[in-house]
């Protein structure tokens, strides 16, 4: 493995497992998030302190972190960008510092697409919004957005990120699996409520 690949993999790594969500709701005195609802780390379950700006905020700096890590690279290792991508979402699913315990990677996956692909990150956007709005359930909306990616690639005939952005599908839909089974017995919360 060439030693662009190797630095452009350990940069994306890096950026991905700032876990802002527990930085930025300890800073602000809500505790460890890992305590709260879920346990998660992510945006939706910072949520659940009843500070939509930390949610928010979070959102941002997830979304921001995983568009860091490919700007970066384009910049500086143009052939090793896919190595930063996949860097950053791996890092935000498994930071070594939470022992490899992260988020769920919804916004991490759509920072990633802006400046790699925006027609994906376009319809990602739309798809995530959409849904959050109609049905209320972050989950689905988040599954189904990364679900997108690889479809569109393939409508698109992107074929050089197809396998990878299905890969990175398939991680998001398996961080999410603890929803599925709350989803198969109706016991999803909605966004909004607590639980």
């Amino acid at each position: 493995m060439a030693a662009t690949t190797i630095l452009a993999l350990i940069t994306g790594y890096l950026l991905g497992s700032i876990p802002f969500g527990l930085l930025l709701t300890r800073w602000t005195g809500k505790g460890d998030i890992r305590d709260i609802g879920s346990g998660n780390i992510g945006a939706t379950n910072v949520l659940r302190t009843g500070s939509k700006g930390l949610a928010a905020a979070t959102l941002l700096l997830d979304l921001a972190k995983g568009a860091a890590a490919v700007l970066i690279a384009q910049q500086l290792w143009p052939d090793a960008v896919n190595y930063a991508a996949a860097g950053a979402l791996i890092g935000h699913l498994y930071p070594a510092w939470l022992k490899f315990k992260g988020g769920k990677g919804v916004a991490t996956l759509l920072g990633i697409l802006l400046p790699l692909f925006w027609q994906a990150a376009l319809v990602y956007v739309l798809l995530w919004a959409g849904l959050l709005l109609i049905i209320r359930i972050s989950s689905i909306a988040g599954m189904a957005a990364a679900a997108s990616a690889p479809v569109t690639a393939a409508i698109l005939q992107v074929q050089a990120l197809f396998p990878m952005l299905l890969g990175f599908a398939l991680l998001v839909i398996w961080q999410h699996r603890e929803n599925i089974r709350r989803l198969a017995r109706g016991e999803e919360p909605r966004v909004g409520k607590t639980g």
